[in-house]
């Protein structure tokens, strides 16, 4: 596929910088950058322990999202899934780490929506409805329905973008990003990944709507469905293709569950 590197990379150049926790999330996200090519390069590894060092997939899930938007026809931020051997706090560690490109234009800088709702917004007007008065409702529906299709746990305000061109004086959102805390990302032992109930409605991080990825669907039209790729179970073959080399068996039979299970909930909701 060509959105894996299988082949170990030695990238123990790259200097690992801790980011801001989420609420409610646990473990260290480690990111890192390469300005020195043409184009920056962004990397991040999935959550990490001091002590047991790389113990997360949330780089996986990165990519198993990145090819149910594609199939879905919904923009987003390409990743691509390498194997790497990096260094962390003095430590060798062999493991995969997602990377990106910068997806803004030349002329644009970016804000968050958080940021940019608080400097736009009218008196009592919520996040959804300034994004609907934006002309931004469309962007909304198709990130309700991904989220709520892997229950995404992690869509905070800082975590949509909006692209100012200085030029033209104009906004947009950006390509949807960061899906990484979602799907099983909590389930380190097979226990956990057992007892995880792919159906259940947990409270998340949602900026744009409420904390339930189950009440933020039922706000989508149903109108915007029509056009939208029927997703059938065969489909899910190419969305875990070859992921079964980085990722146990059973990780994936659960996550095809969950996106499964989910779709077909959608008619009932």
């Amino acid at each position: 596929m060509k959105d894996i590197i299988y082949e170990l990379r030695d990238m123990r150049y790259l200097n690992w910088a801790k980011t801001r926790k989420s609420s409610g999330t646990g473990g260290s996200f480690l990111k890192a950058y390469d300005d020195t090519g043409k184009k920056k390069k962004y990397y991040k590894l999935s959550d990490s322990d001091p002590i047991k060092g790389i113990v997360g997939h949330e780089c996986v899930n990165e990519i198993v999202v990145q090819r149910l938007l594609v199939f879905l026809g919904i923009e987003h931020l390409e990743y691509t899934l390498i194997h790497a051997l990096v260094t962390v706090e003095g430590k060798d560690y062999e493991t995969y780490l997602c990377e990106s490109e910068d997806y803004k234009n030349a002329d644009e800088g970016k804000v968050s929506l958080e940021d940019y709702y608080a400097m736009n917004k009218k008196d009592s007007e919520t996040p959804l409805d300034f994004c609907r008065r934006m002309g931004w409702a469309g962007y909304v529906y198709e990130m309700f329905l991904i989220d709520y299709l892997v229950l995404n746990r992690d869509r905070h305000g800082a975590n949509i973008e909006i692209l100012r061109n200085t030029k033209t004086k104009s906004v947009r959102p950006a390509p949807l990003f960061d899906h990484g805390l979602s799907l099983v990302c909590r389930c380190h032992k097979m226990k956990e990944l057992d007892d995880f109930d792919v159906m259940e409605d947990r409270k998340v991080q949602a900026f744009v709507g409420t904390g339930s990825t189950l009440v933020n669907v039922r706000n989508i039209p149903a109108a915007f469905f029509h056009d939208l790729p029927k997703l059938t179970e065969s489909d899910l073959d190419t969305v875990f293709d070859g992921l079964d080399k980085i990722i146990g068996r059973e990780y994936i039979v659960k996550m095809r569950d969950m996106i499964w299970k989910r779709w077909c909930s959608i008619g009932r909701i």
